[in-house]
């Protein structure tokens, strides 16, 4: 049996009070094992980022159990929660989000050097070979403004992979992208996958980015409903 990596039960969140208070997640169950390569399905106000939020630990649940590597996350402060945040999860959005004064390899190095301090050569090789591993040889110095969208997005790919983490949310990733960027993505994904045993939860609403997954989780009324 595969080992367990995250595990929430009986998570709910509630927005606002009284007569404006809008239920988002009810109840909501679901375990991700380690090397897990997983889509997240469902309509637009189904919860899909919420709990993609409250999985990446930037926000916490109204209640319900959320616990990934033993550690009991929804009753965890909000240093512990930002110190397990730099270690252990990795982001990929639909905007990129580089830092457009930087070049590629910074904002690749960017998450450690705010978690060391400073840059380090370590930080800078592993960013080189991640780099490397995307595609992005020939750009590893160039700012981020002058690269192609589906360059910008490997480079995000190659952040979120920095620190290692154990899992790697992704909204959207490929929402932006063209089919063949898309394509190219994805195929980087599974490759970090199969290679590193990186959990990977990637939210979309595209069919054929989630049929890439090895599996489909369907989000509805704030549920797994299958």
């Amino acid at each position: 049996m595969s080992e367990v990596l995250v595990d929430v039960r009986d998570l709910w969140k509630t927005f606002g009070e009284g007569e404006a208070e809008t239920r988002v997640l009810r109840g909501l169950a679901l375990t991700l094992a380690r090397g897990e390569m997983s889509a997240l399905l469902g309509p637009s106000g189904s919860g899909k980022s919420t709990l993609l939020t409250i999985l990446g630990t930037l926000m916490q649940p109204t209640s319900g159990s959320h616990w990934m590597l033993g550690e009991d996350l929804a009753r965890a402060s909000d240093k512990d929660l930002t110190d397990f945040r730099n270690l252990h999860i990795g982001f990929v959005f639909q905007f990129h989000n580089l830092l457009p004064d930087f070049s590629a390899l910074e904002n690749v190095i960017f998450p450690t050097a705010v978690r060391e301090g400073r840059e380090t050569a370590a930080a800078r090789a592993r960013g080189r070979d991640l780099l490397v591993r995307m595609g992005l040889a020939d750009r590893i110095h160039f700012p981020s403004t002058s690269l192609s969208g589906g360059q910008k997005q490997r480079v995000a790919v190659a952040r979120a992979l920095m620190n290692r983490p154990e899992l790697v949310l992704a909204d959207e990733p490929t929402g932006n992208l063209d089919r063949a960027s898309a394509n190219q993505v994805m195929d980087l994904i599974g490759e970090i996958n199969r290679d590193e045993g990186t959990t990977f939860l990637i939210s979309t609403h595209d069919e054929k980015i989630a049929a890439r997954c090895r599996r489909q989780i369907l989000v509805g009324d704030g549920q797994v409903t299958g």
